[in-house]
């Protein structure tokens, strides 16, 4: 993207400070993971360094494992129009399951999804293996694998997942850099 994707601007506003309010409005304790406190020194968050930098299979661990919570949910920070329905919803089906994951036509969406401490052993076991795919422990764990027929309703124009890899795909949407 040739910059920081938390600070991209879609609406005037930076992408990360999008998730913020959202996440602000739905979780009483917020947890920022990332190697850059002092980029987000101005919004009162606890920030913590990952503990294995550089994926986000290692961010996802380093929140559970610093955590004051037994389940997180977690969203990485290029979602311009990230959905409170969505996010209402995969919450309310965590009961018996480690992890409740939407899934797209595109597949699954780690990275706004629900997350419980049983969890970190199998997380810990790839990393230190080296491996960094963000759902391969999935088969080792009970998850709730959220349809999209099940997502459709409550997100109508289906852009909750839309996330930003690109320039051109700021610019699709009228972002700015």
């Amino acid at each position: 993207m040739g910059s920081d994707k938390a600070f991209l601007e879609v609406a005037g506003k930076p992408l990360f400070e999008i998730i913020l309010e959202l996440f602000r409005e739905s979780f009483a304790r917020l947890l920022l993971v990332g190697n850059r406190q002092e980029r987000f020194a101005g919004y009162r968050l606890p920030v913590v360094p990952d503990i294995y930098p550089g994926s986000s299979l290692g961010g996802l661990y380093t929140g559970l494992h610093e955590a004051e919570t037994e389940q997180v949910f977690v969203s990485s920070c290029d979602l311009p129009f990230p959905s409170a329905q969505v996010l209402r919803y995969l919450c309310s089906l965590r009961d018996g399951f480690d992890a409740v994951v939407p899934s797209t036509r595109y597949g699954y969406e780690p990275l706004f999804a629900l997350y419980s401490k049983s969890c970190l052993a199998p997380i810990k076991a790839l990393l230190d293996r080296g491996e960094f795919c963000a759902y391969a422990y999935y088969p080792q764990i009970r998850v709730r694998y959220v349809t999209p027929e099940e997502l459709a309703p409550l997100d109508p124009e289906g852009r909750a997942f839309l996330n930003l890899n690109t320039p051109e795909d700021l610019a699709k949407i009228g972002g700015e850099s």
